[in-house]
């Protein structure tokens, strides 16, 4: 009944966080990840196929819920992130190309779904309770089927793979200007209204991680340009656009850390598990991936160093999430065979 609509957010997290140690020469890790990955991504359909099956009604209100709505794109992004996981670690294209599908699907219904009941629902809230970082999960997901698009496209045979890199392309445009609608409520929320420590909730790290899975489909793009002649006479704007997202990702960490720091040191916020949190690792993870695609793509040598540190943090933050959610799972157990009757032998 409580499932949280945004809980995909786990199989996004685990599954940059494999990428990125497949990249960076650790692939037991990877696989390993992998694996659990899997794992959460039926669970979790599973666990929500039953939900929407007995609790119809609260998962539609969650669905037109200015703040919770929006979670609902951790499943298209989820699952185009599991697809990449399918096509570099497991060199599965078929399951990639269901997933990928699936994606787009998700993302054509919950967009034009979401954001049309956000337009014409009659009660709405004050613009400084309704939107969130989570918003920008609908940035995500728009940017997670481009980048996903880049990795099938060059398996295809022509003309589809033009077709591919056109759908691609045309995503990752409209991510970037999506993310600049955005973004531009978000910092006005942040500067012009009270701003405590419970409102800095962790998807406000998503502010950092839409510019990073803009990096990476970016950066994909770049090496698909010998594929299709558009991508190729644009090649000089897709590689700025590029470097504009992923500095614009940088500029955020800092701030966000300060925010951190503001927020559980000098305010003292309670640390405590939150299914959201994985909302924050996701970002770290495909910030790690992005830069080292980028820097691949654009041959900037210089910039490895970043990823090659950088998937330590994420790392590190996606197993303190992952103990905390045991945790969590722990203590609901024991609380359910505390309250469960004794049967008497």
């Amino acid at each position: 009944m409580g499932l949280s609509a945004a809980y995909f957010a786990l199989v996004m997290a685990t599954g940059i966080v494999s990428l990125a140690a497949h990249m960076l020469g650790m692939p037991r890790l990877a696989v390993v990840l992998f694996g659990v990955n899997v794992a959460a991504y039926v669970v979790l359909w599973v666990l929500n196929g039953l939900r929407v099956f007995w609790f119809t009604s609260l998962v539609a209100a969650d669905l037109i819920d200015h703040q919770r709505g929006p979670g609902f794109f951790t499943s298209v992004a989820g699952s185009c992130v599991l697809g990449s996981q399918f096509i570099l670690i497991a060199e599965d294209y078929r399951t990639a190309t269901v997933l990928w599908i699936l994606g787009i699907v998700l993302w054509l219904l919950l967009t034009y779904t979401i954001f049309t009941a956000f337009t014409i629902k009659k009660d709405k809230p004050a613009l400084q309770e309704g939107i969130t970082g989570a918003w920008l999960l609908a940035v995500v997901a728009t940017q997670a089927v481009a980048a996903l698009s880049a990795l099938i496209a060059p398996h295809w045979e022509q003309p589809y793979r033009l077709m591919i890199n056109f759908l691609g392309l045309c995503l990752w445009l409209w991510g970037g200007m999506l993310y600049i609608w955005m973004i531009s409520l978000i910092f006005y929320r942040y500067t012009f209204f009270r701003f405590s420590p419970g409102d800095l909730t962790p998807p406000y790290w998503i502010n950092m991680g839409a510019m990073a899975i803009s990096t990476l489909a970016g950066a994909r793009l770049i090496v698909n340009a010998p594929d299709a002649w558009f991508l190729h006479s644009l090649l000089p704007f897709l590689k700025g656009f590029t470097v504009f997202y992923w500095a614009t990702g940088t500029w955020w960490i800092p701030m966000l850390v300060i925010l951190a720091v503001w927020r559980y040191v000098y305010e003292r916020f309670p640390l405590e598990y939150d299914p959201l949190y994985w909302g924050a690792v996701f970002p770290l993870g495909m910030y790690t991936v992005g830069t080292f695609q980028m820097a691949r793509a654009m041959e900037l040598d210089f910039l490895f160093v970043v990823p090659r540190y950088f998937v330590y943090v994420a790392l590190a933050a996606w197993l303190a999430t992952f103990l905390g959610l045991c945790r969590t799972l722990g203590r609901g157990l024991l609380e359910l065979l505390r309250k469960s009757p004794r049967t008497i032998p």
